[in-house]
């Protein structure tokens, strides 16, 4: 609808300057005007402002006059309704865009809360998007938001007010993402979530280390100081270049798959008798080879041995090709 709009403006522009050109032109060529004169008597004429001639005309002057007025008042006029319709329009069409946006919000469960949508929140937003985790962005920046709003749910305001985050649904969330680049914003952020719900995992993005206390005790699950990581990650790089290559491409994403999965037991369970890691003979089913357990009290195991007992509300770790992974979920209906 606004791109009609756009293109009405565009040709309302297009017949004003038509008739600007016309008027000069034929007080130029009609009246013998000189070109500015040409031009101050067309500007008169079209918005009709009631100066006097620059001098006497003859009839085929004031002929011309009466069709240049006649003209101009049915376009100008025309080009005024449509402006309007488009101003009246765009602001109608944001309004039911924040409408139904709010209406998704409001319907939203155990989904994911980002504050700020910074280099860190942008890089959150896609990886949530890949697993088709349902989130939603806190952001104060008006132009962010329009240039994002197509592809993101957006609330707009200050993270660190609690109604604004109650708007964002941090009732029936299931995680917060703080990634906010001034510590002490991340701060009161996490301390409002935590106070406004109990049992919200939260995630800080931290800049100093002096921080990660601080965020600890206000009730953050987790701090990651994205700076640290990167240097960390740069060095490694020097020190065992082939195995953080090795795991950067475990990481990698392709055809909307991962080469790590992350899979409840409960998913098994429902469809076969597993009570051991044996029982679920996975790499021989789908390819993929379970390299971690993680028990119901969040205790992980890595390599865990093929008699390992498995216990209801735990998870394994699997790692596959893209394809063995596809395999994997297609097999036992994992979404």
């Amino acid at each position: 609808m606004i791109q009609l709009f756009r293109s009405k403006i565009y040709l309302a522009l297009a017949l004003m300057l038509m008739v600007l050109a016309f008027g000069v032109l034929g007080y130029r060529f009609i009246a013998d005007y000189s070109w500015v004169d040409a031009f101050y008597m067309t500007i008169i004429t079209v918005t009709t402002v009631g100066f006097s001639e620059v001098r006497p005309m003859g009839p085929e002057g004031k002929i011309f006059t009466i069709m240049l007025i006649i003209t101009s008042v049915f376009i100008f006029g025309f080009a005024l309704s449509v402006i309007t319709e488009y101003l009246i329009g765009r602001n109608s069409l944001q309004l039911l865009k924040k409408k139904k946006m709010k209406n998704i919000i409001e319907n939203l469960n155990q989904h994911v809360v980002v504050c700020g949508f910074g280099r860190n929140g942008m890089q959150a937003a896609e990886k949530l998007k890949a697993y088709n985790k349902p989130f939603v962005v806190i952001e104060k920046d008006k132009e962010i938001i329009e240039r994002y709003s197509e592809d993101v749910l957006f609330i707009e305001g200050d993270a660190n007010d609690d109604d604004v985050l109650l708007e964002a649904g941090i009732d029936r969330a299931q995680y917060l993402i703080a990634t906010l680049p001034d510590d002490a914003a991340n701060l009161f952020v996490v301390l409002s979530a935590r106070q406004l719900k109990k049992d919200l995992f939260i995630i800080s993005r931290a800049s100093l280390v002096n921080s990660q206390k601080k965020l600890f005790l206000a009730g953050a699950d987790k701090v990651i100081m994205p700076d640290k990581i990167g240097g960390d990650h740069m060095a490694s790089l020097v020190v065992m270049p082939d195995l953080i290559t090795f795991m950067d491409k475990l990481s990698m994403e392709g055809e909307n798959t991962t080469n790590l999965e992350e899979v409840a037991i409960e998913d098994f369970s429902n469809q076969i008798e597993c009570n051991s890691l044996r029982d679920l003979d996975l790499r021989r089913k789908t390819g993929c080879t379970i390299i971690g357990y993680i028990s119901p009290d969040g205790k992980y195991t890595i390599n865990p041995e093929a008699d390992l007992q498995l216990q209801p509300k735990s998870k394994v770790i699997v790692l596959g090709r893209p394809e063995q992974i596809k395999k994997l979920n297609k097999m036992f209906h994992i979404e």
